[in-house]
């Protein structure tokens, strides 16, 4: 299966099962932490989509400095921690990939 594909099936699921949780709200009691977990869902589902994505070269984790999508991602992380702000996140995430890759 193809990266976009699980991206694309994960974001469907985790849509639709948070649309039915708000339509279901009013009718249905959930369990006090349930209702604390489900805002942190889509943050969890992004998360095991991207770190394999950074962490893994060729399904071999490679933690180093030769690693350029780590280095971007943790770029792209610390401007998202700063700043909150989507586009500016992944601006600086881009721009530092292409930095990164241009000086190995």
């Amino acid at each position: 299966m193809s990266t976009w594909a699980a991206i694309l099936g994960m974001g469907a699921i985790t849509l639709a099962l948070r649309a039915s949780f708000i339509v279901l709200y009013g009718k249905l009691r959930l369990p006090a932490l349930l209702r604390r977990a489900l805002p942190f869902v889509p943050a969890a589902v992004l998360t095991a989509v991207w770190a394999p994505e950074l962490a893994l070269q060729k399904g071999v984790l490679q933690l180093s400095a030769d690693n350029e999508r780590l280095l971007a991602g943790l770029v792209a992380i610390v401007v998202a921690w700063r700043w909150r702000l989507t586009f500016v996140t992944i601006g600086a995430g881009l721009l530092a990939l292409h930095v990164f890759h241009a000086l190995k």
